[in-house]
């Protein structure tokens, strides 16, 4: 779905959401209290400066709009794989996201995230994959690394993985492997405005991923791996 269709959908007309290049950022109304949008469009490669931006309006909520909901609208190929973002430090910089969406979630702002279009890789690690909740529209597409990729890094035979990926969702792309991991909560259709409501109805600032995870069988040891650790600190 386009942007301006989505958030029309959201919002109403007049929402006053607007683009800057591949940036989204607004200040909505939505059921008579504002909510603070940030967001990419375009398939955006996430560089030092657009990542920095959006840490920069979280920030600004968080500082200026104390317990304000914040709604990530996700939209990315990734981060900007240039030699230019790699020496002005895009790790460091996409760290900056991450962390200041933690911050706006310790301070009590609900984060919840929407993947609309695309979300791939660290784009999507350090957004998305960080809010309260994270969702998803049915045509979206959702995936950290393709196949041939992670062959390269485990020195595993695509073959072998290709195989994996249809019994085990840790090994393969698509929305629905995602939900049964736990890493999107569910998936927004219909009334995509009454689903925002639910969501920030329901969103606790509790980490549900690995439980979820469990009770859908996509990844069924790493909640009570992580409550063995709890257990033993």
């Amino acid at each position: 779905m386009e942007w301006k269709a989505l958030a029309e959908a959201l919002f109403g007309p007049g929402h006053g959401i607007e683009a800057e290049g591949d940036f989204l950022r607004g200040e909505p109304r939505f059921d008579g209290r504002p909510v603070t949008v940030i967001g990419t469009t375009n398939h955006a490669p996430i560089g030092v400066a657009l990542a920095l931006a959006q840490a920069r309006e979280v920030l600004d909520a968080v500082a200026e709009r104390p317990g304000q909901p914040i709604l990530l609208l996700i939209d990315t190929q990734g981060q900007q794989l240039r030699r230019r973002d790699e020496l002005l430090g895009i790790n460091r910089a996409m760290a900056h996201l991450g962390a200041s969406i933690d911050l706006a979630r310790r301070r009590g702002h609900a984060v919840i995230a929407l993947v609309y279009d695309q979300a791939l890789s660290g784009g999507f690690i350090t957004s998305g994959l960080i809010a309260d909740a994270c969702y998803a529209l049915p045509e979206a597409e959702i995936r950290v690394m393709r196949i041939p990729a992670m062959s390269r890094v485990t020195k595993l035979p695509e073959e072998m993985l290709t195989a994996l990926s249809q019994s085990n969702p840790v090994f393969a792309p698509g929305v629905g492997n995602y939900i049964a991991m736990g890493g999107v909560r569910a998936l927004w259709q219909g009334d995509l405005a009454a689903a925002l409501r639910g969501a920030l109805a329901q969103t606790a600032t509790d980490d549900r991923r690995a439980q979820d995870g469990a009770e859908r069988g996509g990844r069924r040891l790493a909640a009570g791996i992580a409550q063995r650790v709890l257990d033993a600190a």
